[in-house]
């Protein structure tokens, strides 16, 4: 069966938000109101910042606001993988801050351990499971980067190939790097949906399709499909990410970058046997241009990544989620690991958007005396993240010092990208240098040499 027939019947739809158990939408903002602490944006980072406002302060009047509904972008879209890293992974924090890694990483460890606590008492349904994750190197070269990192980390071991497919048997493994416990799997949506549910029984307000349009003074402006409103409020969150932030200042900090995902039909017995997997660990490969994948509580597979889609002026439209031939790539990237489920088929394929910034992972800040925080940039690994950044938003704004604030992380911002059209010609021939590097046994090339002294980059 070839990728385009395997395809043919995938529906262009998130297979994690096609659900019989998703929420009835709230209603629109109609109208002025006031609250103590209003949050733009209902995915992961505006929920739990509710969430926790709630927890810390919980006399607090809140008000939530999202355009859409609550998780559907970014939130409810991802590959459900909910890793410790603050820093896109350790070599990355490595690099950028090695004095402060040991404390950001025992935050980063803290911070899953309090996602599966809550999620636990709150009892929210979204197949929760600290699995870990394989790093799988398919190339030579990625055997030694990854030798490299486990003679850092106690807390990883290197496989070799047999004991590699002993995990997940593909024939395009070489070794892999076990990480058992940074890593635990969830259902992204219900997720979302969860929070959403324990927000409102605190007495958050959430008002959905309201979308909002302008920020000034204390004071949001939204619109809805049949009216508008208005908020004011004492301190306001921006939870925003890969939309236009509402501070012009900020939109130079990240980009939009489109990832398309596949997913499969539940496999057979048989064909799960024929791949192993019985610690069902999440995946990724270790290229530049990687691919994630993992299985749902259903034994299907979810397959994503590869091939990062940046669009001229920072453009988002819901039509670029859905890219027949990025698809149909990626469906036959998927059989090339996985020669033994010839005859597989996809059932849903789709898109979504995520922010990413040049240092690769979350980055925060104030504006308007401290009444305003943002927390943004989380390049593609923010599902335990955007807890971190929730309380430190909360830390600036209620002005508490903390082991948090404190970091050299949390108080630095990253390098702007550049305005067009220099931006786009940059993040293409990143890109490219990227792609080429992968198929050159890992050789960076002059560009991206020049990008690493500097701290800089692109990624997903």
């Amino acid at each position: 069966m070839s990728a385009r027939a395997a395809l043919a019947e995938a529906a262009p739809q998130v297979f994690w938000l096609d659900d019989p158990a998703a929420p009835d939408p709230a209603p629109p903002l109609t109208g002025p109101i006031s609250a103590d602490l209003a949050i733009v944006g209902g995915g992961y980072t505006g929920l739990w910042t509710a969430l926790r406002a709630k927890e810390r302060y919980p006399r607090l009047d809140i008000v939530l606001l999202e355009a859409n509904t609550c998780g559907s972008a970014a939130s409810g879209r991802n590959g459900g993988f909910c890793d410790a890293s603050l820093t896109h992974g350790y070599s990355n924090g490595l690099a950028r801050w090695p004095d402060e890694l040991a404390t950001i990483e025992r935050l980063g460890t803290e911070n899953l351990e309090a996602i599966g606590a809550t999620i636990a008492r709150l009892g929210i349904d979204c197949d929760w499971r600290r699995t870990g994750e394989l790093t799988v190197a398919t190339a030579p070269h990625h055997l030694e980067a990854l030798a490299e990192e486990a003679a850092r980390r106690s807390d990883t071991q290197l496989l070799d190939r047999a004991a590699a497919r002993a995990q997940l048997n593909s024939p395009t493994y070489l070794g892999a790097l076990s990480d058992p416990c940074s890593t635990a799997l969830v259902e992204p949506a219900r997720l979302a949906w969860g929070l959403r549910q324990a927000c409102l029984d605190l007495g958050v307000r959430i008002y959905e399709h309201t979308r909002v349009t302008a920020l000034h003074a204390g004071r949001l402006t939204t619109i809805g499909a049949d009216a508008h409103g208005s908020v004011r409020a004492a301190r306001i969150a921006l939870a925003t990410n890969a939309f236009p932030s509402l501070l012009r200042r900020l939109r130079l900090f990240t980009v939009p970058v489109y990832d398309l995902v596949l997913a499969s039909e539940p496999l057979s017995a048989a064909q799960l046997a024929s791949i192993g997997w019985q610690n069902r660990q999440g995946v990724g490969d270790a290229s530049n241009l990687f691919h994630y994948y993992r299985l749902t509580r259903d034994n299907r597979i979810i397959w994503g990544g590869y091939t990062p889609i940046y669009h001229f002026g920072s453009r988002i439209d819901p039509a670029y989620e859905r890219q027949s031939a990025v698809h149909t790539m990626l469906a036959e990237h998927f059989f090339t690991t996985f020669p033994q489920l010839e005859g597989l088929r996809f059932t849903h394929r789709w898109g979504g958007v995520i922010d990413t910034s040049t240092r690769f992972c979350a980055f925060f800040g104030t504006a308007h005396e401290g009444r305003t925080a943002y927390a943004l940039g989380y390049t593609g690994l923010g599902v335990a993240a955007t807890r971190f950044g929730a309380d430190v938003m909360l830390d600036h704004l209620y002005r508490e010092s903390t082991e948090r604030t404190a970091l050299r992380m949390v108080r630095t911002r990253p390098v702007p990208f550049p305005p067009e059209p220099i931006r786009s010609a940059g993040i293409h021939l990143t890109r490219h240098a990227m792609s080429q590097a992968d198929a050159r046994a890992g050789h960076r090339n002059l560009w991206l040499r020049t990008l690493d002294r500097l701290g800089l980059g692109f990624d997903f």
